[in-house]
């Protein structure tokens, strides 16, 4: 199964974007371990975090009428997931 999520953000904008992997861990009754994003060229990632069972990414840049997708890769105690995030660029 394929999860994707998908937001705006404006060329200039430097926000924070994110995944909440809340249900899927309740459903198998486990922690996030660990959180990458996988970024492609073009979209800055500023930095990122974990907040229980939000992964956050700040981004910056992008080019206007761009579409970029970052992957969310988590370790559990026994898995590894991703799930995708669509970022469209246009301004506001």
């Amino acid at each position: 199964m394929t999860f994707v999520t998908e937001d705006n953000k404006d060329p200039d904008d430097e926000d924070f974007f994110g995944i909440d992997w809340g249900p899927y861990l309740a459903d198998v009754g486990e922690s996030i371990s660990t959180s990458t994003w996988i970024v492609p060229v073009g979209i800055t990632k500023d930095s990122d975090s974990v907040s229980g069972t939000i992964c956050l990414i700040k981004l910056s840049g992008g080019d206007a009428g761009g579409s970029y997708s970052l992957v969310n890769r988590i370790t559990t105690a026994t898995r590894v997931k991703d799930r995708t995030l669509v970022v469209r660029v246009a301004h506001n």
